[in-house]
């Protein structure tokens, strides 16, 4: 299998499926195409179009199959591969990972518009007045910590063991950290735990080493 990524310093998207094949130990071939300086467009489009229709980023290839798409491609990989149980066994489980992590697909725009995924960056003073200044972003943090909240206990994941749907929530603690943003403490041990993850750390080792900077994906300071 072939996994199609963008930059890992901003790609959020991209992070998700590549933490589950990773984390699960699925092998795969990463395929790195670049941001172009201009968004929608340039040579990122056109070499993406080449497998994708839609001309984005994640997608994943699988003998001639073509998969796109953050969420269908872990579904596609949960349904590849049940013995690794990418979703939790226990019904109850699995359907809160999976409750939660649709929600994470869905929503928490001030979040994403506000607070861009940029690994590399540290954004504490500029991240203190999005939080003073933006009520919508102050309430997706208030809700995302409530999801956070309801792990079974303070050292596990979010449904006890490594899921899809922790790999949603990954880019989340990426972006606090990165803008300083405030958070419980109950808050800080999870993102602790998903920071200490190995796919995790493998993945901002990854973006920390890039040296490509995309200006119009950077904070506007």
């Amino acid at each position: 299998m072939q996994l199609w990524i963008a930059n890992k310093n901003y790609s959020s998207w991209s992070m998700r499926p590549w933490l589950v094949l990773k984390a699960f130990q699925i092998p795969f071939e990463e395929v790195m195409v670049e941001f172009s300086a201009q968004p929608n467009g340039g040579g990122f489009k056109q070499k993406v179009l080449a497998v994708n229709p839609n001309g984005k980023v994640p997608v994943l290839l699988d003998q001639g199959l073509v998969v796109w798409d953050s969420l269908a491609i872990c579904e596609y990989l949960a349904e590849k591969f049940p013995h690794l149980e990418l979703w939790p066994s226990d019904p109850a489980l699995k359907a809160r990972a999976r409750c939660i992590t649709a929600e994470m697909h869905s929503s928490f725009m001030a979040l994403r518009s506000q607070c861009g995924m940029n690994i590399r960056a540290h954004l504490d003073e500029y991240g203190a007045k999005l939080w003073a200044a933006d009520e919508n972003l102050r309430k997706d943090v208030e809700r995302i910590e409530q999801i956070w909240a309801g792990r079974p206990h303070p050292q596990a994941f979010l449904c006890g063991a490594f899921s899809i749907a922790d790999a949603f929530y990954a880019p989340v603690v990426t972006r606090i950290k990165t803008y300083g943003l405030p958070v419980s403490e109950s808050a800080q041990q999870y993102m602790q735990l998903m920071l200490a993850h190995p796919a995790v750390q493998a993945w901002v080792q990854g973006a920390e080493a890039e040296t490509a900077r995309v200006a119009y994906l950077e904070a506007q300071l």
